[in-house]
């Protein structure tokens, strides 16, 4: 049987993506970056926090800045639960409230449909990730970092490759670069809160990660939603008993390598693979 490795839109084997949490002000500079050198990425908001007045709560930004920054930003919003709790520590009923709540709001604010989350405090349950699951829940991000590009299992308990103040971030992105992603696909998946860059003084940091990382035309830069619903479509290519016959149910195009030859199957197509 040859070897089949998934690929992303327009046969990448690489892609980045950013997730950062709270709904600050200084998402506002963050974006601005991102922008600048065409990253892409996600931003999880506590719907039930923001100021009510410009300037009140400290780093919040009011409902208003956060619907005027999101809507133009091309950026994914996600759940972060409505009020920032210990989600695991509540009562099951509470915390998925929490979470609803939350997605409900995004969704009024922003149009769409709001299927990912990160766990406030990165903290979680057996039984809140399998709740999500009744939530329309497609992903939630722990804090965990790997160190490594491998994709997480779109799932519930997602580890990311790790925080914008790990010491081997460069060496990480170097390395990133550097991969040519011949067999499995890689995926750089950074997080944080950008508030903590003007709190450690270290906007230099995002900086000259985005410039280094950003503009690659090898590099598929996506939000976190992008890249799960993207796998969530590839899993669902039918093949033959013998690998030779593949059919798309999906609603989008598809992309993988088999025998290291490079396949496009369109939507509802069927093809036979060389």
């Amino acid at each position: 049987m040859m070897n089949i490795f998934m690929r992303y839109p327009g046969q990448r084997a690489k892609a980045l993506t950013l997730s950062y949490d709270d709904g600050v002000q200084q998402d506002q500079r963050l974006i601005s970056i991102m922008r600048r050198h065409g990253l892409r990425g996600t931003f999880n908001i506590n719907t039930g926090l923001f100021a009510p007045a410009e300037g009140e709560k400290g780093d919040r930004m009011t409902r208003e800045q956060a619907i005027n920054l999101y809507r133009e930003s091309g950026m994914e919003v996600a759940v972060h639960a409505s009020t920032h709790p210990y989600l695991e520590q509540l009562p099951l009923s509470l915390a998925l409230r929490e979470v609803m709540e939350d997605r409900a709001q995004i969704e009024a604010m922003f149009g769409g449909i709001c299927r990912g989350m990160a766990y406030p405090y990165g903290t979680c349950s057996d039984a809140l990730a399998d709740g999500l699951k009744t939530c329309g829940i497609l992903y939630a991000r722990t804090t965990v970092s790997r160190r490594d590009f491998k994709i997480p299992d779109p799932g519930l308990r997602l580890s990311a490759t790790c925080h914008h103040n790990d010491p081997k971030l460069m060496v990480l992105a170097e390395d990133f670069a550097a991969r040519q992603g011949k067999a499995a696909p890689l995926l750089f998946y950074l997080w944080g809160h950008s508030y903590e860059f003007d709190r450690n003084g270290n906007w230099e940091i995002i900086e000259n990660f985005a410039s280094f990382l950003g503009g690659r035309e090898d590099i598929w830069y996506a939000t976190n939603l992008e890249i799960f619903e993207y796998i969530e479509s590839y899993r669902l290519l039918r093949f033959s008993m013998n690998g030779k016959t593949v059919y798309n149910p999906a609603a989008v195009p598809l992309y993988f390598c088999a025998g290291g030859q490079n396949i496009t199957i369109r939507p509802g197509e069927t093809i036979l693979l060389p």
